[in-house]
């Protein structure tokens, strides 16, 4: 049978209409001019949005409310309830601090140096600015806002580039472009001012609405809503041990003259990196000595040793290290495993989705917990569960007792919780937050954020230990930082002490075996921006070769080799 006349009556040659339409996830479809920008198109449906637009995933790829729809496509907008929504907000309220900043204050220097819990940036300016300054700053950002000023991308050649930021005395910036291996540089103009930033903005001041600035010791927090309110600024904490924690480390990078990436890539280039990792390692190792001698002036009180943090923050290989350091002291510690905690499978609770929720409190038989830990505190002779992960069921497990003076060590995600023991005082326990508190930054303006150094060991580590691929990993992502959010994060502040995991070599080390995980994420999938993102990060690291991290290290717990994966404590010692 000819079809042709059949195929000739429905398929036809037309000219190209003046519209085009996108299609959003529920199934609407707006239409529009054809060429018009995808925030235009988004705009009708702003009112009905959870949160404020920021940008909109164009086809599978994540792009700026100012990229033109020239075509049929589909669309899912980005709010400020959305991560990669957060990260736009943010970048481009640096971006307008920036702004403020050089025009009130020409001659000074201003750094964005890192996060705080409460929402916020620590940031530090030269001269150090006082209340009236603060003011004055927060004044003149929001004048800029009122204005709605367009935020103009724009792509400028590289030398271009390096000569614009040598002219206006941005020598960290100069350092990095340096290593950089395209020949060109996209770049964000506001006025007269011009710089680049890590990733997508929004489009003019006017998006730019909710922040506030607080003065706090010798510098100030620039803060912003967070995904859970984001049209309010959080309230401001008071100034915690986080923070102190993190100019500790910058402490540790300026001894090493290491304040930000061009610098590290200097010293790859001009072959010291040797000498970098040696003292990175030998301040870690100080730092773990420190926290053990702290452990000892305090046994008169202290019996129990609570380790916590995030995901991948090395607590494993720190727990190690703490123990080693507490054998030369002569403590050994006995290690009580969390795990084997676990209440039997139809006693865990369920989120809101109704599936278990592991990481949840209740999900910790606490009350058995407390009372084997108070026996062995009394010297008595306790069996332990050993929790059967197959059958999800609590079963007999070996019989242990102290010897004399002896402690337990603790590592778990709830170690911070006060609710963790009930009934033993808070004073026989000593508490830890460990983390990858990352400080080492681009340049002044363009943070490394602490949670993609996370991400990148975890998508290493678990292509490595569990043989996941990274788009598994970056698919569980969120759901691990959710537990973070709720079962971590809020008890920081428990801590006695603060272990930044971080070292400034480590992004270097990582990318080799990062990179070719994060090629192979498939490009249509829910993983592939973030696989994207995480990419452009590595390209500004020149790389290192992972031979040259020491069998102790930290980091070895990520990429592999360490001396320490076998290393096991006993009550009677090493066994």
């Amino acid at each position: 049978m000819d079809m042709q006349p059949v195929a000739r009556q429905r398929f036809r040659k037309v000219a190209s209409s003046p519209e085009v339409e996108i299609h959003l996830p529920d199934g609407e479809v707006i239409r529009g001019p054809r060429g018009a920008q995808v925030g235009d198109f988004l705009r009708v449906i702003a009112d009905e949005l959870p949160a404020p637009l920021m940008g909109a995933v164009v086809n599978d790829e994540l792009h700026e409310l100012t990229y033109a729809i020239t075509l049929e496509a589909r669309v899912r907008p980005i709010t400020l309830a959305d991560s990669d929504g957060v990260r736009i907000y943010r970048r481009s309220l640096v971006f307008l601090l920036e702004v403020a900043y050089a025009d009130l204050f020409p001659r000074g220097h201003l750094t964005v140096d890192h996060s705080v819990v409460s929402g916020g940036y620590f940031c530090r300016a030269h001269p150090t600015l006082g209340a009236d300054d603060l003011a004055r700053l927060e004044a003149r950002m929001r004048a800029l806002v009122e204005e709605d000023l367009p935020i103009v991308r724009e792509e400028m050649p590289l030398d271009e580039a390096i000569a614009y930021f040598r002219t206006h005395g941005h020598a960290d910036k100069v350092r990095l472009l340096h290593h950089r291996q395209k020949d060109y540089l996209t770049v964000y103009r506001l006025g007269d001012y011009l710089d680049y930033h890590h990733g997508y903005m929004v489009p003019s001041t006017a998006y730019l609405r909710w922040f506030g600035l607080t003065l706090v010791d010798d510098g100030f927090i620039l803060r912003f809503p967070r995904r859970e309110s984001p049209d309010a600024v959080p309230p401001m904490d008071k100034p915690s041990k986080l923070l102190r924690t993190f100019q500790q480390y910058g402490d540790w990078l300026r001894r090493l003259g290491i304040n930000n990436v061009g610098a590290l890539n200097d010293a790859v280039e001009a072959g010291r990196i040797r000498e970098v990792v040696l003292v990175a390692e030998a301040l870690h190792e100080q730092r773990i000595a420190e926290i053990a001698t702290q452990i000892v002036d305090r046994l008169d009180t202290v019996r129990v040793v609570l380790i916590a943090g995030p995901s991948s923050s090395g607590k494993t290989t720190f727990s190690k290290r703490l123990a080693v350091q507490l054998l030369t002291q002569g403590i050994s510690p006995f290690p009580l495993e969390l795990d084997n905690y676990f209440v039997d499978r139809e006693k865990t609770p369920r989120d809101e989705h109704g599936n278990y929720d592991f990481e949840h409190i209740d999900a910790v038989d606490r009350q058995r917990l407390a009372d084997d830990v108070a026996r062995l505190l009394r010297g008595e002779e306790v069996r332990l569960p050993r929790y059967n992960f197959k059958t999800g069921r609590s079963e007999p497990g070996e019989v242990v007792q102290l010897a004399p003076g002896q402690l337990i060590i603790m590592e778990g995600i709830h170690g911070l919780d006060p609710r963790l023991l009930p009934g033993i005082p808070r004073e026989q326990t000593f508490r830890i937050y460990a983390s990858a508190l990352t400080q080492l930054n681009l340049d002044c303006h363009n943070r490394v954020s602490t949670t993609d150094t996370r991400l990148i060991r975890r998508i290493v580590r678990d292509a490595r230990d569990r043989g996941y691929t990274a788009q598994q990993t970056i698919d569980r992502w969120e759901d691990v930082r959710r537990g973070e959010k709720r079962w971590i994060f809020p008890f920081q502040e428990e801590a006695d002490v603060m272990f930044n995991s971080a070292l400034v070599y480590e992004l270097a080390v990582l990318k080799p075996f990062a990179v070719p995980l994060l090629l192979q994420v498939p490009h249509h999938s829910a993983a592939h921006i973030e696989a994207k993102r995480l990419l452009a990060l590595l390209e500004w690291f020149l790389p290192i070769e992972a031979a040259l991290v020491p069998d102790d290290s930290l980091l070895r717990e990520f990429v592999g080799g360490s001396i320490l994966q076998h290393f096991l404590l006993w009550q009677n010692g090493i066994h």
